[in-house]
Protein backbone atom coordinates (compact mmCIF):
# COMPACT_ATOMS: atom_id res chain seq x y z
CA UNK A 1 0.00 0.00 0.00
CA UNK A 2 1.47 3.45 -0.55
CA UNK A 3 0.38 6.74 1.19
CA UNK A 4 0.23 10.32 0.29
CA UNK A 5 1.66 12.87 2.73
CA UNK A 6 0.33 16.72 3.30
CA UNK A 7 1.90 18.89 0.30
CA UNK A 8 3.49 21.44 2.86
CA UNK A 9 6.52 21.30 0.38
CA UNK A 10 7.46 21.02 -3.45
CA UNK A 11 9.14 18.07 -2.71
CA UNK A 12 6.15 16.17 -0.51
CA UNK A 13 3.23 17.53 -3.27
CA UNK A 14 3.23 14.00 -5.76
CA UNK A 15 5.63 11.66 -3.82
CA UNK A 16 4.37 9.10 -2.39
CA UNK A 17 5.58 6.87 -0.19
CA UNK A 18 5.53 2.85 1.13
CA UNK A 19 3.20 2.18 3.82
CA UNK A 20 5.26 -1.05 4.94
CA UNK A 21 2.28 -2.44 6.26
CA UNK A 22 3.30 -6.22 5.74
CA UNK A 23 6.44 -5.79 7.29
CA UNK A 24 6.19 -8.13 10.94
CA UNK A 25 9.94 -7.17 12.18
CA UNK A 26 12.00 -4.57 11.64
CA UNK A 27 15.95 -5.84 12.65
CA UNK A 28 16.95 -8.22 10.31
CA UNK A 29 18.72 -11.66 11.22
CA UNK A 30 22.13 -10.58 12.10
CA UNK A 31 23.53 -14.37 11.78
CA UNK A 32 21.81 -13.52 7.37
CA UNK A 33 23.68 -10.14 6.74
CA UNK A 34 26.70 -9.14 5.36
CA UNK A 35 28.56 -6.06 5.62
CA UNK A 36 27.85 -4.33 1.85
CA UNK A 37 30.92 -2.25 1.02
CA UNK A 38 30.19 0.55 -1.43
CA UNK A 39 32.01 0.47 -4.46
CA UNK A 40 30.55 3.35 -6.23
CA UNK A 41 30.04 2.41 -9.54
CA UNK A 42 33.86 1.35 -9.89
CA UNK A 43 35.28 -1.45 -11.53
CA UNK A 44 38.11 -3.85 -10.59
CA UNK A 45 40.69 -0.77 -11.73
CA UNK A 46 39.30 1.51 -9.22
CA UNK A 47 37.84 3.26 -12.45
CA UNK A 48 34.16 4.53 -12.95
CA UNK A 49 32.46 1.94 -15.32
CA UNK A 50 28.58 3.05 -14.07
CA UNK A 51 28.25 6.75 -13.85
CA UNK A 52 25.79 8.51 -11.20
CA UNK A 53 26.41 6.37 -8.61
CA UNK A 54 27.83 7.13 -5.04
CA UNK A 55 26.37 8.32 -1.34
CA UNK A 56 23.21 6.91 -0.33
CA UNK A 57 22.40 5.19 3.08
CA UNK A 58 24.55 2.60 4.80
CA UNK A 59 22.88 -1.79 3.85
CA UNK A 60 23.49 -4.87 4.95
CA UNK A 61 23.32 -7.20 2.86
CA UNK A 62 20.79 -9.94 3.08
CA UNK A 63 22.01 -13.77 2.35
CA UNK A 64 18.90 -15.33 0.09
CA UNK A 65 18.25 -18.79 -0.28
CA UNK A 66 17.84 -18.77 -4.33
CA UNK A 67 18.03 -22.13 -4.19
CA UNK A 68 15.67 -23.54 -2.03
CA UNK A 69 17.56 -27.13 -1.29
CA UNK A 70 16.35 -27.88 1.65
CA UNK A 71 14.61 -30.57 -0.03
CA UNK A 72 11.53 -31.99 2.03
CA UNK A 73 11.44 -30.15 5.03
CA UNK A 74 8.80 -28.36 5.91
CA UNK A 75 9.57 -24.61 7.10
CA UNK A 76 7.59 -22.16 9.56
CA UNK A 77 6.78 -18.51 7.79
CA UNK A 78 8.63 -16.47 11.32
CA UNK A 79 8.69 -13.00 9.83
CA UNK A 80 8.21 -10.59 6.34
CA UNK A 81 10.77 -8.00 6.65
CA UNK A 82 12.13 -5.06 4.28
CA UNK A 83 15.39 -5.63 2.40
CA UNK A 84 16.69 -2.30 0.96
CA UNK A 85 18.89 -4.15 -1.62
CA UNK A 86 15.58 -5.14 -3.77
CA UNK A 87 11.94 -4.49 -3.96
CA UNK A 88 10.34 -7.16 -3.07
CA UNK A 89 9.69 -8.38 0.70
CA UNK A 90 11.70 -11.47 2.24
CA UNK A 91 10.32 -13.92 4.30
CA UNK A 92 12.42 -15.27 7.37
CA UNK A 93 11.54 -19.11 7.64
CA UNK A 94 12.80 -21.82 10.17
CA UNK A 95 13.15 -25.45 9.25
CA UNK A 96 12.63 -28.33 12.12
CA UNK A 97 16.32 -28.55 12.97
CA UNK A 98 15.98 -24.36 13.57
CA UNK A 99 18.38 -23.57 10.85
CA UNK A 100 17.22 -20.10 9.56
CA UNK A 101 17.21 -18.84 5.49
CA UNK A 102 15.64 -15.88 3.72
CA UNK A 103 13.61 -16.28 0.98
CA UNK A 104 12.11 -13.84 -1.42
CA UNK A 105 8.32 -13.50 -0.46
CA UNK A 106 5.05 -14.09 -2.57
CA UNK A 107 2.05 -12.24 -2.37
CA UNK A 108 -0.13 -12.98 0.60
CA UNK A 109 2.40 -15.08 2.84
CA UNK A 110 1.71 -14.54 5.89
CA UNK A 111 3.72 -15.47 9.46
CA UNK A 112 2.78 -18.83 10.77
CA UNK A 113 2.33 -20.50 7.08
CA UNK A 114 4.38 -23.79 6.30
CA UNK A 115 6.47 -23.53 3.24
CA UNK A 116 8.25 -27.06 1.14
CA UNK A 117 10.58 -27.41 -1.31
CA UNK A 118 11.19 -30.29 -3.05
CA UNK A 119 12.27 -32.58 -6.10
CA UNK A 120 8.93 -34.49 -6.60
CA UNK A 121 5.66 -33.60 -6.82
CA UNK A 122 4.02 -31.32 -3.86
CA UNK A 123 1.29 -29.33 -3.08
CA UNK A 124 0.69 -26.51 -5.15
CA UNK A 125 0.58 -24.07 -2.31
CA UNK A 126 1.68 -20.58 -1.70
CA UNK A 127 5.90 -20.57 -1.63
CA UNK A 128 6.66 -24.31 -2.17
CA UNK A 129 9.33 -25.13 -4.28
CA UNK A 130 9.18 -27.75 -7.09
CA UNK A 131 10.39 -29.13 -10.75
CA UNK A 132 8.69 -26.85 -13.42
CA UNK A 133 7.48 -30.46 -14.48
CA UNK A 134 5.08 -31.02 -11.48
CA UNK A 135 3.60 -27.49 -11.76
CA UNK A 136 -0.08 -27.59 -13.29
CA UNK A 137 0.13 -25.41 -16.77
CA UNK A 138 -1.40 -21.64 -16.75
CA UNK A 139 -0.13 -21.29 -12.68
CA UNK A 140 2.24 -18.46 -11.79
CA UNK A 141 5.70 -18.86 -10.76
CA UNK A 142 8.54 -16.52 -10.08
CA UNK A 143 12.41 -17.32 -8.58
CA UNK A 144 12.69 -19.39 -11.68
CA UNK A 145 16.50 -21.53 -12.37
CA UNK A 146 17.89 -21.71 -15.90
CA UNK A 147 19.92 -24.72 -14.91
CA UNK A 148 18.69 -27.72 -12.44
CA UNK A 149 20.48 -26.83 -8.83
CA UNK A 150 22.20 -23.29 -10.00
CA UNK A 151 19.56 -21.46 -8.25
CA UNK A 152 16.46 -19.07 -9.67
CA UNK A 153 17.97 -16.28 -11.28
CA UNK A 154 14.98 -15.10 -13.13
CA UNK A 155 11.66 -13.51 -12.06
CA UNK A 156 12.40 -11.75 -8.56
CA UNK A 157 11.76 -8.38 -8.92
CA UNK A 158 8.61 -6.83 -6.94
CA UNK A 159 5.45 -7.72 -8.05
CA UNK A 160 6.90 -9.98 -10.71
CA UNK A 161 5.54 -13.80 -11.88
CA UNK A 162 5.81 -16.24 -14.83
CA UNK A 163 2.90 -17.97 -16.70
CA UNK A 164 3.72 -21.93 -17.50
CA UNK A 165 2.04 -22.02 -20.97
CA UNK A 166 3.11 -25.62 -21.75
CA UNK A 167 5.36 -28.52 -20.76
CA UNK A 168 6.57 -30.24 -23.99
CA UNK A 169 9.58 -32.79 -24.19
CA UNK A 170 12.61 -31.83 -22.21
CA UNK A 171 11.35 -28.11 -21.91
CA UNK A 172 8.32 -25.97 -19.81
CA UNK A 173 6.66 -23.02 -21.90
CA UNK A 174 6.99 -19.91 -19.63
CA UNK A 175 5.97 -16.62 -20.42
CA UNK A 176 7.65 -14.01 -18.83
CA UNK A 177 6.51 -10.75 -17.26
CA UNK A 178 8.36 -8.94 -20.42
CA UNK A 179 6.26 -10.59 -22.48
CA UNK A 180 9.19 -12.89 -24.19
CA UNK A 181 8.09 -16.49 -24.20
CA UNK A 182 10.83 -19.02 -23.39
CA UNK A 183 12.04 -22.65 -23.07
CA UNK A 184 13.41 -23.72 -19.84
CA UNK A 185 14.33 -27.32 -18.77
CA UNK A 186 11.37 -29.39 -16.91
CA UNK A 187 13.46 -30.18 -13.88
CA UNK A 188 14.24 -26.49 -12.99
CA UNK A 189 12.69 -25.89 -9.55
CA UNK A 190 10.55 -22.53 -9.53
CA UNK A 191 8.45 -21.29 -6.24
CA UNK A 192 4.67 -20.80 -6.86
CA UNK A 193 3.50 -17.70 -6.48
CA UNK A 194 3.88 -14.07 -7.44
CA UNK A 195 6.33 -11.74 -6.03
CA UNK A 196 5.49 -9.34 -3.43
CA UNK A 197 5.55 -5.55 -3.11
CA UNK A 198 3.52 -5.03 -6.85
CA UNK A 199 2.75 -1.58 -5.69
CA UNK A 200 6.77 -0.77 -5.64
CA UNK A 201 6.74 0.27 -9.70
CA UNK A 202 3.87 3.55 -8.61
CA UNK A 203 6.68 5.09 -6.11
CA UNK A 204 6.90 8.80 -7.00
CA UNK A 205 10.71 10.28 -5.27
CA UNK A 206 9.26 13.51 -5.60
CA UNK A 207 12.55 15.34 -4.83
CA UNK A 208 16.32 14.88 -5.57
CA UNK A 209 16.98 14.38 -1.98
CA UNK A 210 15.28 10.87 -2.11
CA UNK A 211 17.51 9.79 -5.04
CA UNK A 212 20.46 10.30 -3.12
CA UNK A 213 19.47 8.39 -0.36
CA UNK A 214 19.45 5.02 -3.05
CA UNK A 215 22.78 6.04 -4.17
CA UNK A 216 22.19 7.58 -7.37
CA UNK A 217 23.93 10.84 -8.21
CA UNK A 218 22.47 13.57 -10.79
CA UNK A 219 22.86 13.11 -14.09
CA UNK A 220 23.16 15.74 -16.86
CA UNK A 221 22.10 16.02 -20.01
CA UNK A 222 24.25 15.32 -23.18
CA UNK A 223 22.39 18.64 -24.89
CA UNK A 224 23.21 20.89 -21.73
CA UNK A 225 26.66 20.29 -22.38
CA UNK A 226 29.84 21.59 -24.74
CA UNK A 227 30.68 20.00 -27.95
CA UNK A 228 33.63 18.55 -26.59
CA UNK A 229 31.69 16.91 -23.66
CA UNK A 230 29.23 15.07 -25.50
CA UNK A 231 27.78 14.01 -29.08
CA UNK A 232 24.66 16.22 -28.24
CA UNK A 233 26.56 19.43 -26.57
CA UNK A 234 26.60 22.77 -28.60
CA UNK A 235 24.50 25.54 -30.49
CA UNK A 236 23.10 28.89 -29.40
CA UNK A 237 19.78 28.36 -27.30
CA UNK A 238 17.84 25.25 -27.18
CA UNK A 239 19.22 22.95 -29.79
CA UNK A 240 17.51 19.47 -31.20
CA UNK A 241 20.28 16.43 -31.22
CA UNK A 242 21.14 17.35 -34.55
CA UNK A 243 22.42 13.71 -35.66
CA UNK A 244 21.19 10.79 -37.69
CA UNK A 245 20.27 9.09 -33.66
CA UNK A 246 21.05 9.29 -30.25
CA UNK A 247 24.17 8.44 -28.66
CA UNK A 248 26.18 8.22 -25.47
CA UNK A 249 28.68 10.51 -24.15
CA UNK A 250 31.52 7.97 -26.25
CA UNK A 251 29.76 8.24 -29.67
CA UNK A 252 27.50 4.95 -29.50
CA UNK A 253 24.41 4.66 -30.44
CA UNK A 254 21.39 5.32 -27.50
CA UNK A 255 18.19 5.09 -26.61
CA UNK A 256 16.48 2.00 -27.91
CA UNK A 257 19.08 0.23 -29.06
CA UNK A 258 19.20 -3.59 -29.43
CA UNK A 259 21.84 -4.97 -26.92
CA UNK A 260 21.56 -8.58 -26.76
CA UNK A 261 24.75 -10.28 -28.93
CA UNK A 262 23.03 -11.87 -32.53
CA UNK A 263 24.70 -14.89 -31.71
CA UNK A 264 24.10 -15.71 -28.43
CA UNK A 265 23.72 -19.61 -27.79
CA UNK A 266 20.27 -19.04 -25.57
CA UNK A 267 18.86 -17.45 -28.75
CA UNK A 268 17.21 -20.87 -29.53
CA UNK A 269 15.79 -21.04 -26.02
CA UNK A 270 13.69 -17.92 -26.88
CA UNK A 271 9.92 -18.70 -29.07
CA UNK A 272 8.72 -15.04 -28.61
CA UNK A 273 10.97 -12.11 -28.73
CA UNK A 274 10.34 -9.37 -25.25
CA UNK A 275 7.73 -6.68 -26.72
CA UNK A 276 10.03 -3.51 -26.59
CA UNK A 277 8.80 0.05 -26.86
CA UNK A 278 8.69 2.42 -29.28
CA UNK A 279 10.13 5.79 -28.37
Amino acid sequence: MLKKKKPITPGLRRATFDTFGDITKKKPEKKLTLAKKRKAGRGYKGRVTIRHRGGGAKRRIRIIDYKRNKFDQEAEVKSIEYDPNRGARIALVQYKDNEKRYIIAPINLKVGQKILSSRDKIDFNLGNAMPLKYIPVGMTVYNIELEPGKGGQIVRGAGTGAKLMAVEGKYAQLKLPSGEIRLILKNCLATIGQVSNPDRKHIKLGKAGRKRYLGIRPTVRGKAMNPVDHPHGGGEGKQPIGLKGPKTPWGKPALGVKTRKKHKKSNKFILQRRKTKRR
